[in-house]
């Protein structure tokens, strides 16, 4: 179903899910038809649809109060809150587009990033207030700093903030095609990118799916009774994402304000979660922990797991332990997140060939592998997947070149992977077009390491790579060529790299060798750097 109507007056008479066109009309139409149900419960604090809904209109109208017209930026760095939800709901009724920054960033990476939105409101998580504090000054564009849950020396309080103004829905005219959400993603020249999606990137293709009777997608339908786990980053769109599926679909969603391995089993445990996403690095830990076996996990119906491949010996203990359907998926920020998936029909404990894949193409979903020459290839030829469909971002926040370069005329989106389509329409992920190293589940690209550590005063020359890790999946390695006369010591290039980028993007390990191979144009060879340790290997990802 193609959408193109404005946003719909909050007094319409909702008679089916599928009207909704904008993330206003998600709190509107639960609101309307369960009030009374629980929308978020974060800390002992719950919200039901009807004050989740007056809430979110109190948003909309600060934004508005403040000056804030539609297109304008806002920006938020902080754990996760079920009132960043609040947030960005409040954002889309007032036409203004929300970005998350992710708050384990450096202060010169968050900095960077809000300039770059050019945010008038800063929204500051008590965990970061401190940095964002020392970063002010470089942060022109923003009027206004307010602090989430506790005041700073001239910050207004965000609940204050909010409550000082009326409940009513401002009913401004929205387009489904309007930006609503900026996300950042690593950029291979070293700096991130704002992808811009817009609300019909996020709910056609939720539309799509409630009104699929493929039974391979029963994994996807959800019901009253469902209970959602919100535990990953919401500066990414596997956190924001999945809370907005379970918002969507009207489920109850759990919000932990950070992944603590040691909590989820609690919050299985106690709320009763039916549904969660989590990236394969934090089932591993969790999975691990002393009392997994001793949890009961009766309402737990489907994991979902994304941004790297589950190891066959993880997903049999995870399978033996939790007892539930696990869902395989692909995608991007990009592409708004999931556009494969591997059903549950598919993960089979003995292995099996689909186990390798990623999966089947979401409902109005296409998929195609390009060949060096942009030609379409044939099932089981490798080549650059490409993507087309309503989840396709709107583009790149002004970076028209880099929007070009990834999305061409007839809306075919290039991800950088290489993979093949076998004869049944199965996506596999063969290797990577681009260098982006996937740990734990974060994205980093070497351009961004190579930045940081190539300012150590011993280091001549650098490469940055992702080798095999057993936890991660991959972890950084950098590759360096010490300057004449000068010692490098792998512990003290880690610990500089850690004061200039985020630890989890900063070098893992350190090899030092005489000099990188080069092609001869000069480039870097990484493959060649990578080649030793990925010896054996089926897949050149992890």
């Amino acid at each position: 179903m193609t959408i193109d109507t404005l946003d719909r007056a909050p007094t319409q008479r909702w008679h089916d899910p599928g009207e909704m066109t904008t993330l206003g009309d998600i709190a509107r139409y639960h609101a309307a038809v369960r009030p009374d149900a629980t929308a978020f419960e974060f800390e002992g604090r719950v919200t039901s649809f009807a004050a989740f809904d007056a809430a979110t209109s109190r948003v909309a109208q600060a934004l508005i109060a403040a000056g804030l017209t539609p297109g304008d930026r806002i920006a938020y760095v902080g754990k996760n809150s079920d009132h960043y939800f609040e947030l960005l709901i409040g954002a889309a009724k007032a036409g203004v587009v929300l970005a998350p920054v992710g708050w384990r960033l450096a202060g010169r990476e968050i900095a960077y990033i809000v300039a770059d939105t050019g945010a008038r409101l800063l929204f500051v998580g008590a965990e970061i207030a401190d940095v964002i504090a020392a970063e002010a000054a470089k942060l022109p564009a923003v009027e206004s700093l307010i602090a989430m849950e506790q005041s700073a020396p001239g910050w207004p309080l965000y609940e204050r903030w909010r409550d000082a103004q009326p409940a009513a829905d401002p009913d401004l005219p929205v387009s489904s095609r309007d930006v609503v959400i900026q996300l950042y993603t690593s950029g291979t020249t070293g700096h991130p990118k704002g992808a811009m999606l817009t609300h019909a990137n996020i709910i056609e293709g939720r539309n799509q799916t409630s009104t699929d009777d493929d039974p391979r997608l029963a994994w996807s339908k959800w019901d009253a009774s469902d209970v959602s786990l919100v535990a990953m980053p919401v500066s990414h769109i596997g956190g924001t994402g999945w809370g907005l599926v379970g918002l969507y679909n009207g489920a109850k969603g759990i919000v932990a304000r950070e992944f603590d391995p040691f909590r989820v089993l609690d919050f299985i445990e106690r709320d009763r979660i039916s549904k969660m996403f989590m990236v394969p690095a934090a089932l591993q830990i969790v999975v691990r922990q002393p009392r997994a076996r001793e949890v009961d996990y009766s309402r737990l119906r489907h994991i979902l797991y994304g941004a790297s491949p589950i190891p066959l010996d993880l997903l049999r203990e995870c399978m033996e332990v939790f007892g539930c359907g696990f869902v395989q998926q692909y995608g991007m920020t990009e592409t708004t997140g999931t556009i494969v998936y591997l059903p549950p029909e598919d993960h089979d404990p003995a292995g099996n060939q689909r186990m390798r894949a990623a999966g089947l193409p979401m409902p109005g979903v296409e998929l195609c592998i390009l060949g060096p020459d942009g030609e379409r290839l044939p099932p089981n030829a490798v080549g650059e997947v490409a993507t087309r469909s309503s989840a396709n971002m709107a583009g790149y926040w002004r970076l028209d070149e880099a929007t070009k370069k990834t999305i061409d005329g007839d809306g075919w989106l290039r991800t950088g992977d290489a993979g093949y389509l076998d004869e049944d329409g199965y996506l596999f992920i063969h290797d990577r077009v681009k260098d982006m190293i996937i740990s734990g589940g974060e994205n980093i690209y070497p351009a961004e390491v190579e930045s940081a550590v190539y300012g150590h005063p011993a280091v001549a020359e650098v490469a940055v790579i992702g080798v095999p890790d057993p936890q991660w999946g991959e972890a950084v390695k950098a590759v360096v060529v010490a300057k004449p006369g000068m010692a490098i010591d792998p512990a003290d290039i880690i610990a500089f790299a850690r004061t200039r980028i985020a630890a989890f993007k900063a070098p893992k390990s350190v090899d030092v060798i005489p000099a990188l191979p080069r092609n001869a144009s000069g480039k870097i060879l990484r493959r060649e750097l990578r080649a030793p340790y990925w010896e054996g290997r089926e897949r050149q990802v992890n």
